[in-house]
C-alpha cells in the first residue's frame, strides 16, 4: 500500500529548567528559548512560557514549538509532545502533557532543587511526492509502469563516462563529465564551459583547492540531486565531507547542495568542529549555520578555545571575536 504521507521524528530532546522559582516571576507572555534543532529539513526552537496569559486565568506553564526556517512547498504540519522526567531517574516519565499548571508541577515530584526536566519530541508531517504514489485499482496501463529510473540512468552515465566531452583533473585524479549536464545545473559551469572562458575550448580542466572525493560527490549531486556519501560515512567523515562540499557548492553556485551541507553541519556541531564550522559559515555566507555555531560556542567557550580549530576561526574571521567573546 503506497504512503500518502511521511513523518520525520526527532530524537528525545531534554530541556532542563533551573531556577523554577525565579522563572515564575517572569511577566505574562515572556518566554525562554531553547537551542535550535533540525527536524524534517526545518529549523525549530521551543519556547517555554512560565506564564501564558492566552491560556486563561490559571496561566499554566506552556511549551510552544516555533518554526525558524521558511517553509518550502506549503504549510508545515508538526506536533510537539512533552513529558516530565525526574532529574535523578527515580520516577518514570509523566504522561504526555500539553500544559502543566504551576501548582501541579510543584506537587508532581518532578521538581527537585528548584529545577525540572522536560523530555520533548518533535514529529513533522510531510507529503510523499505525487510521482511516488500509485493507485492500485487504476485500470489504465500507466498505473503498472515501473518507478522512474532517470536518476539511476544519469548516475550510470556519470560512472561510465559514455559520451563525456570534458575531463576535470583534481589532484591528479580524472573525472569525466558532460558539458551540457553541468551547464544546465550550475551557472558557474555554464560560464566556464560555454561562456568564452579558457575552459570552454579545453577538453581537460584543472580544478585546484578541492579534494577528489568531494569533487566526485559534487558531480554526483549535479547528476542526481543526491549526496549518498553524507549518509554512508561515519559522523566525523560525513562532517568533513559536508565542509568540503559546502565550499564546493558555493564555488559552483549549487544552492541546494549548499543548503543540504549547511543542515548537515548544523545538526552535528561538536566542540571539536564548532570553530572550523563557524569560520566556514562566515567565509561562505551561511548565516543560519553561523548563528547556530555562535550559540553553541557561547555555551562551550572554554572547551572550544582549546581545540585546534579555534586558531583557524580567529585567522579566518577575526571580527567574530566580537560576537563570541574570547576574553
Amino acid at each position: 500500500m503506497p504512503n500518502l504521507t511521511e513523518v520525520a521524528r526527532s530524537k528525545n530532546l531534554l530541556l532542563k529548567v533551573e531556577g523554577h522559582s525565579v522563572t515564575t516571576a517572569m511577566g505574562d507572555g515572556e518566554f525562554i528559548k531553547s537551542s535550535r534543532w533540525i527536524v524534517g529539513v526545518h529549523f525549530w526552537v521551543i519556547h517555554l512560557r512560565p506564564k501564558d496569559h492566552w491560556a486563561g486565568r490559571h496561566r499554566p506553564v506552556t511549551l510552544k514549538l516555533v518554526l525558524l526556517s521558511e517553509p518550502r512547498g506549503g504549510d508545515v504540519k508538526a506536533k510537539l509532545t512533552c513529558r516530565l522526567v525526574h532529574p535523578a531517574g527515580r520516577m518514570c516519565p509523566s504522561e504526555e502533557k500539553s500544559v502543566a499548571h504551576k501548582e501541579d508541577l510543584e506537587a508532581s515530584g518532578y521538581l527537585e532543587d528548584d529545577a525540572y526536566t522536560v523530555q520533548c519530541a518533535i514529529a513533522v508531517l510531510r507529503e510523499v511526492p505525487p510521482q511516488t504514489a500509485t493507485v492500485a485499482d487504476d485500470p489504465r496501463p500507466e498505473a503498472a509502469l515501473p518507478s522512474p529510473d532517470l536518476l539511476r540512468h544519469l548516475r550510470e552515465l556519470l560512472r561510465e563516462g559514455t559520451g563525456a566531452d570534458v575531463t576535470f583533473i583534481v589532484s591528479g585524479q580524472p573525472f569525466a563529465a558532460h558539458r551540457a549536464v553541468l551547464a544546465s545545473r550550475s551557472p558557474v559551469f555554464m560560464a566556464e564551459l560555454f561562456g568564452g572562458m579558457r575552459e570552454g575550448s579545453s577538453r581537460c580542466v584543472e580544478v585546484e583547492d578541492m579534494e577528489p572525493a568531494a569533487f566526485g560527490a559534487l558531480l554526483g549531486f549535479v547528476y542526481t540531486d543526491t549526496v549518498p556519501e553524507l549518509d554512508r560515512l561515519g559522523e566525523e567523515e560525513a562532517a568533513a565531507m559536508a565542509q568540503h562540499l559546502l565550499a564546493g557548492a558555493d564555488r559552483y553556485g549549487l544552492e541546494r547542495l549548499k543548503l543540504t551541507c549547511e543542515w548537515k553541519l548544523s545538526d552535528g556541531i561538536t566542540v571539536d568542529t564548532a570553530a572550523t564550522t563557524l569560520a566556514l559559515a562566515e567565509q561562505h555566507r551561511c548565516w543560519q549555520l553561523k548563528a547556530t555555531c555562535v550559540e553553541f560556542i557561547a555555551g562551550y567557550l572554554d572547551a572550544v578555545l582549546e581545540t585546534e580549530g579555534s586558531s583557524t576561526w580567529r585567522k579566518a574571521a577575526p571580527r567574530l571575536r566580537v560576537e563570541v567573546p574570547t576574553n
